[in-house]
């Protein structure tokens, strides 16, 4: 038998969305909350768990938001944007920013504003302070290339961070 792919499973056409959920749902992801400002000032933010790093030389990280997302036209147009990758305690910063329900995410949130605008959100494990440096299709989400201009780190030893799995926030084992 030889490495490499197993090729009697059935093609992705057939994989029923909710299954393929429930099975992602598998991989723990940690937890951010990337911002902007929109082109008429309005600070603009959303949790994710989609942040990926896929280059330091140069340095470029990438996240993913849902094209139907009504955050999509001020990311798409954004000079900066900031992904700040939440602690174990800031789960419910977390879940207002994930709220579709909620008028102003940043309503009682200490923040202030970055580069280009970009809302800088305090108590974050880290920062990454980025330019927008390509977008692309990816199905039913918009992918977010950024470069990485600047980044930020708790000092000292840093918190857990947050962890998301199975559809709900969870703990690191230690």
């Amino acid at each position: 038998m030889t490495a490499g792919c197993v090729m009697d499973m059935e093609p992705a056409t057939a994989i029923d969305p909710q299954a393929l959920r429930q099975a992602l749902g598998q991989f723990p992801t940690g937890v951010a909350v990337v911002t902007t400002v929109a082109p008429d000032g309005r600070p603009v933010g959303l949790t994710i768990n989609s942040f990926a790093a896929l280059s330091l030389d140069p340095p470029l990280v990438l996240w993913s938001l849902m094209n139907r997302s009504p955050s999509l036209a001020a990311f798409s147009a954004c000079s900066h944007f900031v992904v700040h990758v939440l602690a174990a305690g800031q789960t419910l910063l977390a879940r207002q920013f994930a709220s579709a329900g909620q008028p102003d995410k940043f309503a009682g949130i200490d923040w202030q504003p970055g580069p280009g605008g970009a809302p800088l959100l305090a108590g974050a494990l880290a920062q990454f302070i980025c330019r927008p440096h390509r977008q692309d299709d990816g199905g039913d989400h918009t992918l977010f290339i950024g470069r990485v201009d600047g980044l930020r780190q708790q000092p000292g030893e840093p918190g857990e961070p947050a962890v998301f799995h199975r559809g709900r926030f969870a703990a690191l084992a230690g």
